[in-house]
Order: C-alpha cells, then structure tokens, then sequence
C-alpha cells in the first residue's frame, strides 16, 4: 500500500518548512499534491523522492550559458514523470558544465601568459577608451563598468582624456578573457591585486578562493569550484533518476 505524507511530514523529513513543499509545489519544481475533502494536501513516495532531487540539483546555483534554466527544466521534467527526458538533458547538462570548466581553465592559462610578458611590453602606444574599445572588440560602457569597479586605473592627459598604454591593453585582455569564461568581477580584482604585489602567486587558486572579507560571495566568485559541485551533483541527479525510474515505473516517453 502506498504511503500518504501531509505537508508537515514532507517538510519533517526532507529537512525545510512547510512553506518550501507549499513553494515547490507552487514552482512544479515537484508533482501536485492531491486533496482531501477538507482541502488538505497528499503526498507520496514519488513527491519524497522528487523533493531530494529538486534539493541535490539547486545546491549550487550556476548561472552562465543558461545552465540555471536547463537544471531547473531537469528538475520539472522528472516531476513530470518524464524521466528518460530528464535523463538526457542531465546527460546534455553535465556536458556544458565539462564545456564551461574548460573555458574557465583556459583563461587562466591565457592569463599566466599575458601576465608573463606584461612587464615586457611597450609603453609608448596610447589609445583613446573609444580606439580601446574598437580594438578590445568591447563596448565603451564595458571599459567603463571596469574601471569603475576597480579591475583598471587609466591615466589622463592633460586635457582629461584617458590614454590607454600597452600595459594597459595586455591588462584588459586579461580582464576580457576572465569575464568571458564567467569569472565574476570581484574575483578579477582578487586576482588583479594580488598579482601586483607578486607575479609568481597561483593564479588558479587566488581566483577561485574569496578572501574571508568579502562580504558576498557568489557561485562567480568560486567559479571552479562551484562547476565542480554542480558536475558532482549532476552524476548525483542521473543515479538518482534511474532509481525513480525504476522505483516508479511511470511510463519514460510520455
């Protein structure tokens, strides 16, 4: 016989309030509940089931390259009972994750080689922020974002016009190939700071370790890491799908 589960004893043993099975439910994040006549909601073993795996598969929240919108597509597609669907946009999902891992270790090593001739360069060139921006390929409000959260300091001449030398220039496409693999702001200028006062830190490890101060930290902040959890947590999500699968047989192409 199957077992029943009210909203207090959902939220009992997966460990929340019982405002959060109300919200998972309001979000399809799991199946609907039925009622009873005096309106009380019902749940099952399929809801348990499907609660700790909407809760596995929003431990670490990565937003880049709409991984965030496919978890969460996971997530309502099993509620469904759709699970082989599920199953291969798990598959597709812990594919991008591999993608996005790989975009973040080759900007580092763009960075170690950039950093390595920086010292090197010529200073002479000077660019306007609008022959910067032509050349970076970027927009003048992006230069502008960076600047103004610290990640450059550009000199003026005397008429205030910012001048941009080589060094400068070097140290932008640092910047632009850091945010293009979704490092976030903060953790550039972690990184930036730190390689001023010594060129020979690990790179790979001041970027991805947020210092103790920092008041908020993101999934950006950590970027390798948290890829590393949402990967661990995929494989975590597939072996948990084929388990329901199975456990409740519900038909996989419907």
């Amino acid at each position: 016989m199957e077992k029943k589960y009210k909203t207090a004893q959902v939220a009992n043993i997966i460990g929340v309030h019982p405002n959060t099975v109300r919200l998972y439910e309001k979000l399809d994040l799991i199946p609907k509940a039925q009622r009873l006549s005096n309106g009380y909601r019902v749940f099952t073993d399929f809801h348990i089931e499907q609660f700790r795996l909407a809760r596995t598969a929003l431990k670490v929240e990565v937003l880049q390259s709409g991984l965030r919108k496919k978890i969460i597509h996971i997530i309502k597609l099993s509620a469904k009972g759709k699970f082989q669907n599920a199953i291969a946009c798990t598959n597709g999902y812990i594919n991008q994750i591999k993608i996005e891992q790989n975009h973040a270790e080759e900007a580092i090593e763009i960075t170690k080689k950039l950093l390595s001739g920086i010292e090197n360069e010529d200073n002479n060139i000077a660019l306007t922020r609008k022959q910067t921006a032509e050349y970076l390929k970027v927009t003048i409000d992006t230069l502008r974002n960076w600047e103004m959260n610290g990640l450059l300091s550009v000199k003026r001449k005397q008429n205030g016009y910012r001048i941009y030398t080589q060094k400068d220039i070097q140290k932008l496409k640092i910047i632009r190939s850091l945010r293009c693999a979704n490092y976030s702001l903060s953790a550039i200028l972690r990184m930036i700071n730190a390689t001023s006062k010594n060129m020979r830190i690990d790179i790979r490890k001041v970027i991805n370790t947020p210092n103790k101060d920092e008041d908020i930290v993101t999934a950006c902040d950590k970027l390798l890491t948290s890829l590393s959890s949402a990967e661990s947590n995929a494989y975590c999500i597939l072996n948990q799908l084929k388990s329901m699968q199975e456990k409740f047989n519900i038909n996989p192409t419907v």
